[in-house]
């Protein structure tokens, strides 16, 4: 089967930083799935992946965590799936991913893609669906479809700061606390196209975070918020974010501080930390893996119901090493507004 892989991490402008391959389809067993991917996104993980992680001996490493596409054979211990289900998921970081014509799956972190969608339109969203999914309601302990109603008696109203809400995960973020929270969304975007999609996103407010945080706060008429998401640059914002929060809020990331953060900071507001990887799970075959397939699921039936939308941003053509080499360049110049989607061989 044709893939794309590599065998040393090289800068993307490198001939081998990423190669148009011919492998073996592998084989299903067990628990895992045979999917036939259609199309698939590109993620700051998979940037990161190649920077960081060689391949083993002289097999390839084969990048790729978002993939639509289609059952083609199951293990003997499936349950959940059958040959020719339209399937969507984010894999697992632990193996082989989703830059290949074929890949194996364990289907327990995999969901049934929406019906609504095109592949390109569905592909855009798994990985980021997940993270945000996970740490609004897994994280930060929201409700899904809470109200003023369900407030606790004398508690201020939620205020969620999201940190880069125009990229992929702030984008479905932005979606979801707008529509299954009570919350007042804060999203920051720093260009005029991004604050756009901010807005179009249905966040509340939109500052910019390469401005003084809380001056913009104040002046929209907000002494302090009662959850920070930052899903970049966190070490940067840090000291802001922390004066930004109120007595007992909560601070959520995804991405990895270069100098790691001075937590005694959050002490004397009694401020809590939460890091989010929606790979937990699939790395550690945790108890709940199935979640993910449950969650997907959900997320899929919202998009269906027409409560969120995808977030596509560019398709770059079909799945080839010279489109996602521009994939990942355009994503290392953390410019990306939406989803880059590849999509057929």
């Amino acid at each position: 089967m044709k893939a794309v892989g590599y065998l040393k991490s090289l800068p993307i402008d490198q001939a081998d930083s990423l190669m148009d391959i011919e492998i073996e389809t592998p084989v299903a067993t067990g628990r895992d799935i045979l999917v036939k991917v259609a199309a698939v996104s590109v993620n700051p993980v998979d940037t990161k992946v190649r920077m960081r992680a060689e391949a083993e001996g002289d097999q390839h490493k084969i990048l790729g965590w978002d993939a639509v596409g289609e059952v083609v054979a199951v293990g003997e211990d499936t349950e959940l799936f059958k040959v020719g289900d339209q399937v969507w998921y984010a894999g697992d970081i632990t193996r082989q991913g989703s830059n290949s014509e074929f890949q194996l799956v364990d289907e327990r972190i995999v969901g049934t893609k929406p019906s609504s969608l095109s592949n390109e339109e569905a592909a855009a969203m798994p990985l980021t669906a997940i993270t945000a999914y996970e740490l609004l309601f897994a994280r930060l302990d929201f409700t899904p479809g809470q109200t003023d109603a369900d407030a606790e008696a004398g508690s201020p109203k939620p205020t969620i700061l999201i940190m880069g809400a125009a990229g992929g995960v702030g984008s479905i973020l932005t979606q979801l606390a707008k529509k299954l929270t009570n919350a007042i969304v804060i999203g920051t975007a720093s260009r005029p196209e991004s604050e756009q999609w901010v807005r179009d996103l249905g966040a509340d407010h939109v500052i910019n975070h390469h401005q003084p945080l809380v001056a913009q706060l104040n002046d929209l008429g907000i002494v302090n918020v009662t959850h920070v998401i930052s899903l970049n640059h966190t070490e940067q914002h840090f000291p802001q974010l922390v004066e930004a929060l109120a007595p007992q809020g909560k601070l959520a990331l995804i991405d990895d501080p270069e100098n790691g953060l001075d937590v005694t900071l959050l002490k004397v507001k009694s401020l809590s930390l939460h890091w989010e990887l929606m790979y937990t799970r699939s790395m550690f075959n945790t108890w709940d893996m199935q979640k993910q397939h449950d969650l997907l699921n959900q997320i899929s039936q919202l998009i269906d119901d027409g409560v969120i939308k995808t977030t596509l941003g560019e398709n770059y053509g079909t799945i080839n090493a010279e489109n996602l080499k521009r994939a990942h360049a355009h994503i290392e110049t953390n410019q990306a507004v939406g989803k880059v989607v590849l999509e057929g061989f």
